[in-house]
């Protein structure tokens, strides 16, 4: 019997996940978390073989709480999201996640998912498969220009668009369309995602 966790902030998608699951006769959810900051208690007093996480959560998301639960091992988690931006998916992998599925999956699909990762293995809907790939072909170096870079390591810094520019010596204005180059070459829509994108290909470094 493979012992399953759910991790949701919904309870109304905590009791359709726990149905789906518990009508297959090799799964049993033993325990469920409505936050991050739970999913790692529960995590730490059940142990559960597998661990099905929601990735936008108050507090400390999915990705936040996968990292911990990983770093202590023994449960495989696989991330159950309505996300499937490049941000999002590379944050959850970097953290650790066994698997990345999409909410749309059929009870069959997500199933199959907690058994593979219970095995071990790595379980990713065919669209975050393919956000992935196409991710890691990016020739990173030239995804960016030298001074975009420049420009979202200031940011990353905690600087406003003002305070790059000053430092750059160029206006503001030119930092604005640095940064919006950057998000368009990225994948992105905001600062912070960026800065997240740009770190995790090495660009920052």
């Amino acid at each position: 019997m493979i012992t399953v966790l759910l991790v949701d902030d919904h309870p109304v998608v905590r009791a359709g996940l726990r149905g789906m699951l518990e009508a297959e006769p090799d799964l049993t959810v033993v325990g469920e978390a409505g936050s991050g900051e739970e999913a790692v208690a529960v995590a730490r007093a059940l142990r559960p073989q597998v661990i099905l996480m929601d990735l936008r959560m108050p507090g400390l998301d999915g990705a936040g709480a996968t990292a911990k639960i990983v770093a202590e091992g023994g449960s495989a988690v696989v991330v159950l999201t309505t996300y499937e931006t490049d941000t999002d998916i590379l944050r959850a992998v970097e953290a650790g996640a066994s698997g990345y599925l999409l909410k749309d999956a059929s009870t069959l699909e997500l199933a199959d998912a907690v058994r593979a990762a219970s095995r071990g293995e790595t379980v990713l809907a065919p669209s975050v498969a393919s956000k992935l790939v196409r991710s890691v072909r990016t020739p990173a170096k030239q995804a960016l220009s030298a001074r975009e870079r420049e420009v979202l390591k200031l940011v990353g810094q905690g600087m406003t668009n003002a305070d790059v520019g000053r430092a750059l010596h160029i206006s503001e204005a030119t930092v604005k369309t640095h940064l919006a180059r950057s998000f368009d070459k990225l994948g992105v829509s905001d600062r912070t995602a960026a800065v997240t994108k740009a770190i995790s290909m090495g660009l920052l470094g």
